[in-house]
């Protein structure tokens, strides 16, 4: 006969192989796993669709708009989401759901007053975008100086208009190899700082380095150079020896990224 280890209990264990009664046993497993519930609850944070709710999306299109921020990545087996270098930047947790093992992620509250998130919601929406930071205020006007000098009068295959004849052969490079992308597209930081070219599907820029004499170019790059490097985004660079040789560089570039030329 097994009795009960619950000090103070002397209730005979009937079942084999347990050491505690039914009541012990059910108090005390009872307290273990409302234990871990609150602990569990209170490290969820906020998920994409708590997220979406804030501002008047779904957690669906939340999600997809995350990743479009490049926050987040499918992985391999293609079932739910990631969070990438820059999510994580964020404070971005990755956690399973218990039953399927299906990867989701989860945020912190101060991702809700993040301006980059509150700008591609507005831009999602078609609403007003709101102001950059002061910081950011320099890169802006000189983002503008540079768009009015140099006017987007190059059309591409894709019907994209670009900036120069270099532009015109990355673009068009991209596109008859079957590589969707998005031209200059805004970094996802506060500062107004543009790509020339996007590839969602690796999450990685493309930048053209032309000008090398022109001194207000060179001090723009280093602007750009810089905010990749910081924030550890995803870059390919070419420079004018390159768009010679786009069919041998590209492929190899690509590949880096897990992007594959076919």
């Amino acid at each position: 006969m097994v009795m009960c280890k619950t000090v103070g209990c002397e209730t005979e264990v009937t079942k084999k192989g347990y050491y505690l009664c039914y009541p012990c046993w059910k108090k005390e497993n009872g307290k273990s796993s409302s234990k871990k519930e609150k602990t569990s609850s209170d490290s969820d944070g906020l998920n994409a669709t708590k997220v979406g709710k804030e501002f008047g999306i779904t957690g669906q299109k939340m999600n997809l708009l995350l990743n479009e921020l490049g926050w987040t990545y499918k992985p391999r087996h293609g079932k739910g989401w990631m969070p990438s270098k820059q999510g994580k930047r964020q404070g971005a947790e990755s956690r399973k759901v218990r039953q399927s093992g299906i990867p989701y992620v989860i945020w912190p509250e101060k991702i809700l007053r993040s301006r980059v998130l509150r700008r591609a919601i507005a831009d999602f929406k078609g609403e007003a975008t709101p102001k950059p930071a002061s910081s950011a205020n320099q890169e802006s006007t000189d983002y503008v100086d540079y768009r009015k000098k140099y006017p987007p009068n190059y059309r591409c295959m894709d019907g994209h208009y670009v900036r120069s004849r270099a532009e015109a052969m990355v673009d068009n490079w991209l596109y008859t190899n079957g590589i969707v992308h998005a031209y200059e597209r805004k970094l996802p930081i506060e500062a107004d700082v543009f790509s020339d070219f996007y590839i969602r599907s690796g999450n990685v820029y493309i930048e053209f380095w032309g000008m090398e004499s022109d001194a207000k170019y060179s001090a723009r790059k280093k602007v750009k150079q810089k905010a990749y490097s910081e924030n550890g985004f995803n870059l390919i660079e070419l420079n004018d020896n390159d768009l010679e040789h786009l069919d041998d560089i590209m492929p190899k570039k690509l590949l880096q990224f897990d992007i594959r030329v076919h």
